[in-house]
């Protein structure tokens, strides 16, 4: 199995305010979404009803 690879918080932080990257939090359950969520990060539910992700960003997905 591949190792995850994990990318600092301050990084994170500095490819979502750049929109570099799309921050998503994994967890399907809304309510964990909104316990855990992050500023500038979607839900789990919105990102699976995407109909278009631009190639060029990361996607940063994250869970408590």
């Amino acid at each position: 199995m591949e190792e995850i690879e994990r990318v600092p918080v301050a990084e994170t932080r500095e490819k979502t305010v750049k929109g570099s990257a799309l921050l998503v939090c994994a967890y399907d359950d809304e309510n964990k979404f909104k316990d855990f969520h992050l500023e500038g990060a979607i839900s789990l539910s919105a990102f699976k009803s995407k109909t278009h992700v631009d190639q060029h960003q990361e996607i940063i997905f994250y869970c408590a």
